[in-house]
């Protein structure tokens, strides 16, 4: 759905023997984003800062517009978006065999990039965590929508994954705009051996980036160990859920997104909010036990062509 961006930081840090590498996702609108002006003005018992409510009023305003232009679908576009086996083979390797950019030469330059495929292998652990500023009301209804989301993903990919206290291992901050800022040291501490580079990427995020993700990789091996997602709490109801559908989910293996996947969300014409028919299929061919972490596009492609085939039949 919306534009996302995704960056390979190397060289890996060594932790404990172990190197990593960390690949960095974030739902970006088409376009830049501008914060409103002039700041609204507080309302009674509002604590947020000025900060904070300009980024409410203005997110509220995109997806306004959005919903406005047929835009956010929640429909999953199964009735004016079919698809075959060809076209979810397709789908699957530019979604999860490529990446947006290319960092080889040091630099990130906008250009699809092969890579390997990537995924979970050990329980999954997502430890929720909610900035002060976000009421007891929106915690409680967003805790219960994100279990209920996280049992779905369970039972796509065969991987446990659910809410927990302890063990975490996929870090999950809801914050506002103030307490965004300085969550640098949480990231340090949750993510050993990251870069500042890619501290910065979560403090600094422009306000075009809506949400944003990053995975830390075993050295060698194509296997995700943690992972790191903000939410900005500025965001109204719809563009919320989608960040969390959209980063849970690329921080299970699903990292780039296509002009081409339809119906999908990783996709950045913003058509559809949430995970649809076709990226279920997608995350349940990732965890498919044929297909092996580490595999390139050339290894995997006649394997996921026949498993597209097994799900759908032999459309062509």
């Amino acid at each position: 759905m919306r534009r996302a961006r995704h960056l390979l930081t190397l060289p890996a840090k060594a932790i404990s023997a172990v190197a990593f590498a960390v690949l960095l996702s974030a739902c970006v609108p088409q376009g830049p984003g501008v914060p409103p002006r002039p700041e609204p003005v507080a309302q009674p018992g509002d604590t947020a800062s000025a900060a904070s409510r300009a980024m409410r009023t203005y997110y509220a305003g995109i997806q306004a517009n959005l919903l406005s232009r047929g835009m956010m679908r929640t429909d999953g576009g199964t009735r004016d978006a079919p698809f075959n086996a060809r076209i979810l083979a397709d789908n699957f390797i530019r979604i999860a065999l490529f990446d947006e950019f290319d960092s080889s030469t040091g630099n990130l330059v906008a250009r699809a990039t092969e890579s390997r495929l990537r995924r979970w292998n050990v329980p999954v652990r997502v430890g929720l965590n909610f900035g002060a500023s976000v009421p007891e009301s929106r915690r409680a209804s967003d805790r219960a929508r994100i279990a209920s989301f996280l049992a779905r993903l369970s039972r796509l990919t065969g991987l446990s994954i659910r809410l927990a206290d302890s063990q975490v291992n996929f870090f999950l901050y809801i914050v506002d705009e103030d307490e965004r800022r300085a969550i640098g040291p949480v990231v340090a501490a949750a993510m050993p051996g990251v870069t500042a580079t890619d501290i910065a990427a979560f403090t600094r995020m422009p306000t075009s980036t809506y949400c944003q993700v990053s995975a830390m990789i075993e050295n060698e091996t194509s296997l995700y160990r943690r992972a790191f997602a903000v939410i900005r709490a500025e965001h109204p109801d719809l563009i919320n859920l989608s960040c969390l559908h959209e980063e849970i989910t690329q921080g299970l293996g699903l990292p780039n997104d296509s002009p081409q996947a339809r119906p999908s969300i990783y996709n950045d014409d913003q058509e559809f909010a949430l995970m649809t028919p076709m990226d279920e299929l997608m995350l349940r061919m990732l965890y498919d036990p044929r297909l092996k972490p580490g595999m390139s596009v050339s290894e995997a492609r006649p394997i996921v062509q026949k498993i597209a085939r097994e799900m759908l039949g032999n459309g062509t």
